[in-house]
């Protein structure tokens, strides 16, 4: 059985992309496809300019490193370790230097309005905060483009409302390429454009303003 069924997509630079669409209809694989977390069957997929769909299993997991960020919906961050270092995690697997890590984690933090909690334990924060920590955690690599996965599902209405201004805010000061995955009706007027999939296709395209 095909997930995706002939989808084919331009998502430009600084763009806020929500892919919206009942369950099961493709859209969690198509980010995986786009995101290097799964392999496309047939097709093309390329990004600032590379080919990801010809890179062996090494170089994708260095191009993921060096140019994707990715923000899950469980937040997946490192209990043991405080804001600080879970954010600093991707340069450290990249070989920066620890002091250079860490200014560029906070600088990050600061972005994200979580400068004076970076010392705290994840256990410390509240839901809102640790996602804000996994987007700082994404973006700390400058990534090229930054997938989110339902990252409000586990968020009361008004941390949900935080994170989604945080992106939008991302979005238009710092040009930040966001493409987002979603079942919340009131997330796409955040949006760009919403891609509605359905059955593993694209069943229609909407623009939308990306006001808020």
């Amino acid at each position: 059985m095909e997930a995706l069924k002939g989808i084919d997509l331009d998502i430009t630079h600084g763009e806020f992309l929500a892919i919206m669409g009942p369950s099961g209809s493709g859209k969690s694989t198509l980010l995986h496809m786009l995101a290097l977390l799964d392999d496309p069957t047939a097709g093309k997929i390329i990004v600032d300019g590379t080919n990801i769909s010809t890179l062996s299993s090494t170089q994708k997991t260095s191009f993921r490193l060096n140019k994707l960020g990715y923000v899950f919906q469980e937040y997946a961050l490192l209990p043991e370790l405080n804001a600080l270092e879970n954010v600093s995690l991707p340069l450290m697997m990249m070989g920066v230097k620890r002091k250079d890590c860490d200014k560029a984690a906070l600088e990050v933090m600061r972005t994200v309005g979580l400068g004076e909690r970076s010392k705290h334990l994840i256990s410390q924060m509240s839901g809102g905060e640790q996602q804000r920590v996994a987007i700082a955690r994404a973006l700390v690599n400058r990534s090229t483009i930054l997938f989110a996965d339902e990252p409000c599902a586990n968020l009361d209405t008004r941390n949900s409302e935080i994170v989604m201004n945080l992106l939008r805010l991302l979005c238009d000061e710092h040009k930040q390429t966001i493409v987002m995955v979603t079942h919340e009706p009131e997330h796409r007027q955040y949006s760009d454009r919403v891609l509605w999939i359905k059955d593993g296709v694209v069943e229609t395209e909407e623009k939308i303003k990306g006001q808020k």
